[in-house]
C-alpha cells in the first residue's frame, strides 16, 4: 500500500544528516558541556556551534539564544517568566483567540492567579487586525504574544507592525514561530520581537529540543532552578546531540527555505485546486497566497465527520489530522475555526493536510483520487447530504 505523509506540522522526518551528526554526539564525542576536561569542552564547542546556527536563522546573535525541550517549554518560559520578571509595572497581557495551547492555557493560567488577560478576535482567514490589538493596549499592559503563523490553517500574521506597535508603547512582544520557522523568512530585529519561540521537530530535527530568542536586555525570570545553565535562564544538563541536530536543522533549512518555499506552495494549490474541483460543500478555511504558509492546506467538508474522513484516510496509508496535534484526542471541534466564524457542523468536518519536501505531485494526485470516494461513501450515511442535495436541485 502507498503511504503518504501529509502532516508535517505535527512533526517533520530527521533529516539525515542531522541525524548522521547527532549520531557522533551520541556515542563517541559524549562529554558534559559543563564539564572542563577535553570530552566537555569538545561538546561544549559543538552546543556553541549549533547556537550560532540557530541564532543566524532568525537574525539574532548567539548569546540571545537559550535552549529549551522543546515550543511548550520556551513558551512557557517567555509568557511566565515575564509576568513574573514584570508584575509590579502591570499585570495585563494580550493574546490572540487563535494561539496554540501552549499560548493560550499559560496565559489562562496567569488570569486564574491575578492578571487581566484580553483575547483579541480574528477576521474569517484567522488574522488578527493590527486596530484590534492597539486598542487592546492599557498603560498596565506588560505582554503582547502572538504567533508568527497559525499551525491549524497556516495565516499568517501582521507580526512586523504589531512589533512595532509593542515597541511604540513599551511593551513586551512574544512570537511564537513554531510553525513558520524554516518556511519564511523571520528577522527578529526587523519585525521588533521580544521573545521567540522555536522548535526543532518542526524543520526536520530532533524532537525534545526548541529555543527561547531573548532580546538582549529583555527580563525573564526562570522556570527551572538548578546548575545555572543557559546564563541560569534554563538550568539542566543540555541535550547536547538533540541541540547539534536543531543548529543543522536550522542551517539546512535556511539553505533550502527559498527552494522549499517554492516546491510546497505549488503542491498546496494543486491539492486545493483538486479538492475544490472533484468534491461540493467544501471550503477552504485561511487566507490563500502569501497569506499563508507555503505547506498548509485546511479544508472544511460539509456532511461528514473529520474523525471519519481521517481513519479512511489511514487505512489507505494517507496520514493528516484535524488539527494541532496537540488536541488530536479531542472530539471538540477547533478553536481556531470556531475564532474564525465557522460554525460547529462545518468546524468538525476540517481535515488539515501539511506538506513537507519529500513530498511529490504523486503524492497529491494519490489523495486526489482516493478522498473524492472516501467523501462519497461517508455521505452516503449522510441524510443531511441528501437533503442538501435536493434543496439545490430545486432551486
Amino acid at each position: 500500500m502507498r503511504r503518504v505523509y501529509l502532516d508535517h506540522s505535527a512533526t517533520t522526518p530527521v533529516d539525515p544528516e542531522v541525524a548522521a551528526l547527532m549520531m557522533t554526539y551520541y556515542t563517541e564525542k559524549y562529554g558534559n558541556p559543563s564539564s572542563v576536561h577535553s570530552f566537555g569542552r569538545e561538546a561544549k564547542q559543538a552546543l556553541e556551534e549549533a547556537r550560532r546556527q540557530v541564532a543566524e536563522l532568525i537574525g539574532a546573535e548567539p548569546s540571545e539564544v537559550t535552549f529549551t525541550s522543546g515550543g511548550t517549554e520556551a513558551d512557557n518560559l517567555a509568557i511566565l517568566g515575564t509576568a513574573e520578571a514584570l508584575s509590579k509595572k502591570g499585570k495585563h497581557i494580550i493574546t490572540s483567540a487563535v494561539e496554540h495551547h501552549a499560548v493560550l492555557e499559560t496565559c489562562e493560567y496567569l488570569e486564574k492567579n491575578g492578571f487581566d488577560l484580553t483575547i483579541v478576535p480574528v477576521d474569517e482567514e484567522g488574522i488578527v487586525s493590527v486596530e484590534s490589538v492597539k486598542k487592546a493596549i492599557r498603560p498596565d499592559t506588560i505582554l503582547i504574544t502572538m504567533m508568527h503563523a497559525n499551525n491549524e490553517v497556516g495565516a499568517i500574521q501582521p507580526v512586523a507592525e504589531i512589533g512595532k506597535l509593542a515597541k511604540e508603547h513599551g511593551v513586551v512582544f512574544h512570537v511564537d514561530a513554531v510553525q513558520s520557522l524554516g518556511k519564511i523568512p523571520i528577522d527578529v530585529k526587523a519585525m521588533a520581537i521580544d521573545l521567540l519561540t522555536i522548535s526543532s521537530h518542526k524543520i526536520y530535527g530532533p524532537k525534545g529540543v526548541g529555543a527561547l530568542y531573548i532580546r538582549k536586555g529583555v527580563r525573564v525570570a526562570p522556570r527551572i532552578y538548578g546548575g545555572g545553565q543557559e546564563k541560569k535562564r534554563r538550568s539542566g544538563t543540555e541535550n547536547t546531540p538533540g541541540i547539534i541536530g536543531f543548529g543543522k536543522a536550522c542551517e539546512l533549512a535556511g539553505r533550502r527555505m527559498a527552494e522549499d518555499a517554492q516546491h510546497l506552495s505549488k503542491l498546496r494549490d494543486k491539492l486545493m485546486n483538486g479538492i475544490v474541483e472533484k468534491i461540493d460543500y467544501v471550503k477552504i478555511n485561511g487566507p490563500l497566497g502569501d497569506k499563508r504558509l507555503p505547506n498548509n492546506v485546511n479544508i472544511s467538508i460539509q456532511f461528514v465527520e473529520g474523525e471519519s474522513l481521517l481513519l479512511s484516510l489511514d487505512m489507505l496509508g494517507i496520514a493528516a489530522s484535524s488539527g494541532s496535534a496537540c488536541t488530536s484526542g479531542s472530539l471538540d471541534p477547533s478553536h481556531v475555526l470556531l475564532a474564525m466564524g465557522l460554525v460547529h457542523e462545518i468546524a468538525h468536518g476540517s481535515l488539515r493536510f501539511t506538506l513537507g519536501r519529500q513530498n511529490t505531485e504523486e503524492d497529491i494526485d494519490y489523495v486526489l483520487e482516493q478522498l473524492p470516494k472516501i467523501v462519497e461513501r461517508l455521505r452516503m450515511m449522510s441524510p443531511l447530504y441528501d437533503q442538501a442535495v435536493h434543496a439545490k436541485k430545486a432551486q
